[in-house]
């Protein structure tokens, strides 16, 4: 894991407000920004933020509807209640060429991902490389396909090299893309390997659901390892090279977790988000994305009962709305499965923002390199062709 951006610490007066104070700065500090300013928050930050939010729903819809509103508000501020990959996509997105007149800001520095920050650019091309070497003088394509949830310097490398970005929701969609060679055709003979960034639990739930053996077809690639940590022959063998990435949210649900709530309620339906092991999806009753779980528990029958696996903030929010409808739900489990970098981003931290950009000066200004931005924005609308067919 490499390490967060820092954050200096925050003025004394904004550490000692009081809520109610906070709340009501906040507001007034909006109104007074008007139509310049939109507030994205991501489902997984806690309520006291997302109140405020302009929107709100996953990363890159977010993204999408920040780049749909500075075109139509002409808008110069996008303040993203998230973590710092989801602020450079907002940033692709919103200000492709760097001449749009919109800054994307993110109001604590250091809410980074972990997962994203498990692999590096540098060390993603060391695989590249050394796999280029194994695969020397045979009929083999390594398509990379790299999830949301990294960076923009990986999701550039992607596209570069003809590859695309998946979301949880497509990225069946996406798999199904590469595994048929990408863009290109494939030759008489021709084999594919997919390169799957960062999260090698995502890469190995939607490859077993195609129909694919983790045990036999599947392999993690630790960079700290040579050969990743196999042998050639693994690699030769292996359709999906799973780079060694989790969520740390996610990862906390054990498939024990699905046995203990089943004890509880016999009946329960348990949707888990596949970014949870591979264990865990398959004791798990469906699995869905972030926006699939909202609507599956949206549209829940009275008297049904639900275990979800996946951030407890979004948890919380559902289990309130659904208990209003006569529907039982609850987290999975009880140990605290909470996004730690998500909730960096506070209500001191938001009105600092908003003062700072009343004042004429916009703080933890997050902005690609152009060069990222080209290439990252290639491997996005390719994501975009392949679930556009």
């Amino acid at each position: 894991m490499f390490p967060m951006l820092w954050q200096p610490q925050l003025p004394e007066k904004y550490r000692t407000m009081a809520d109610a104070d906070l709340k009501a700065a906040v507001a007034a500090r909006k109104a007074q920004l008007g139509s310049d300013l939109i507030i994205l928050g991501h489902h997984y930050q806690a309520d006291e933020v997302v109140q405020f939010a302009d929107f709100t729903g996953d990363s890159f819809k977010l993204s999408q509807l920040a780049a749909q509103q500075v075109a139509k508000a002409q808008a110069k501020w996008v303040v993203f209640c998230g973590v710092h990959f989801m602020a450079e996509t907002a940033d692709s997105l919103a200000n492709p060429t760097g001449m749009e007149g919109v800054q994307v800001i993110l109001p604590d520095a250091s809410a980074g991902c972990s997962m994203a920050d498990m692999a590096s650019y540098e060390q993603v091309l060391e695989c590249w490389e050394t796999l280029a070497g194994v695969y020397e003088g045979l009929a083999v394509r390594v398509v990379p396909v790299c999830y949301m949830n990294s960076t923009a310097a990986i999701k550039a490398f992607c596209g570069e090299h003809g590859g695309a970005v998946c979301t949880s929701s497509n990225a069946d969609k996406v798999i199904a893309w590469a595994l048929k060679g990408g863009d290109q055709p494939l030759a008489a003979g021709e084999n594919v390997k997919i390169l799957f960034i960062p999260d090698q639990h995502l890469g190995r739930n939607t490859g077993a659901k195609a129909g694919f053996d983790p045990a036999t077809q599947m392999c993690v690639w630790s960079p700290k390892h040579d050969l990743g940590g196999n042998n050639a022959e693994v690699l030769l063998r292996s359709v999906f090279i799973l780079w060694n990435g989790h969520c740390s949210v996610h990862k906390m649900f054990r498939p024990e977790h699905v046995d203990q709530v089943r004890t509880l309620w016999p009946d329960v339906h348990v949707i888990a988000h596949p970014e949870c092991s591979h264990e865990v999806c398959q004791k798990a009753d469906s699995t869905g994305s972030t926006e699939g779980i909202i609507r599956a528990i949206q549209s829940a029958k009275p008297g049904s009962r639900w275990a979800i696996a996946t951030e407890v903030h979004l948890v919380n929010r559902l289990c309130n709305e659904a208990k209003a409808r006569g529907v039982h739900a609850r987290i999975l489990s009880e140990c605290q499965c909470l996004c730690t970098t998500m909730v960096r981003i506070d209500l001191p931290h938001l009105l600092w923002t908003l003062d700072n950009l009343a004042a004429g000066k916009a703080v933890n200004v997050i902005s690609v390199h152009p060069a990222a931005k080209k290439w990252a924005l290639a491997a996005l609308q390719r994501m975009l062709d392949i679930t556009a067919k």
